[in-house]
């Protein structure tokens, strides 16, 4: 780990320039550019509370609820399916210089975080049309989103190690994360699943207790032990796991991209 952590600092320029050269090619020609980053999670909200918060009969707090679910999900989606894709992406550099090949996926989501720390601003709008008074549960915001993060590195190091030997694992991926964003109760109430007996889905996703936590920043209550514990545990599993099948078959990257 510490050798990895060195080498970025050693080519922090690099790094940066990736972050960059990512956040102007996603809005490349596009009018709107990183405005669409705040309308298009409030647009879904919009829909999502009408058609939901209508179905279950729920008030304005909803809203809150619906969003909060949405980004942490959305800012996993996109940094997830970015990195898995950014070997193959950087194949002619890759082969003409040298550079430390686990910076292409880190910085795949490290310019996705930051579009998704943007994107996090349009809470404000949603939270002053919700009613809902920020409490000290806030503070929350922060472990939620370094847990994100780290999570988000590790299973995007993974990714992009597969699909440089399995290219199908890109289509398989997105039909993955369809199935993560309904384990992880973005718009409907998890009262509903608990009376099911499927709780426990819930509770073994670690992208559900990150929305959990980050939920109760923003609704004010607290996340449980097991969630912090829980997806503290699978995040470093993900990473250190990420690094180590990263390192493992990097050498052979030149051969199948």
């Amino acid at each position: 780990m510490s050798k990895y952590i060195k080498d970025a600092m050693r080519h922090r320029f690099l790094l940066k320039e990736l972050i960059i050269k990512g956040i102007r090619l996603k809005y490349r020609r596009s009018y709107l550019g990183i405005v669409w980053s705040l309308i298009e999670p409030l647009m879904n909200t919009i829909v999502l509370v009408i058609v939901f918060g209508t179905l279950f009969n729920r008030g304005r707090d909803f809203s809150l609820y619906i969003i909060a679910g949405r980004l942490i999900y959305s800012g996993f989606s996109s940094g997830t399916k970015a990195a898995a894709t950014s070997i193959r992406r950087n194949a002619s550099m890759i082969k003409k210089v040298y550079v430390p090949k686990y910076l292409y996926p880190i910085s795949q989501v490290l310019f996705n975080f930051v579009i998704f720390l943007i994107s996090l601003s349009v809470m404000v709008l949603v939270q002053i049309y919700s009613g809902v008074v920020p409490t000290y549960h806030v503070w929350q915001i922060l472990p939620a989103l370094a847990i994100h993060l780290v999570l988000t590195m590790g299973v995007g190091m993974i990714l992009s190690t597969l699909s440089v030997f399995f290219r199908d694992i890109e289509y398989l991926w997105n039909v993955l994360l369809t199935m993560i964003m309904y384990m992880c109760a973005i718009f409907y109430p998890i009262e509903k699943l608990e009376k099911s007996g499927f709780a426990w889905i819930l509770k073994y996703n670690p992208l559900y207790c990150i929305i959990d936590i980050f939920r109760g920043a923003v609704l004010g209550y607290n996340g449980t032990a097991w969630e912090y514990g829980y997806s503290i545990i699978a995040a470093a599993v993900c990473l250190l796991v990420g690094l180590a099948l990263f390192k493992w078959k990097q050498d052979e990257f030149i051969l199948h991209i």
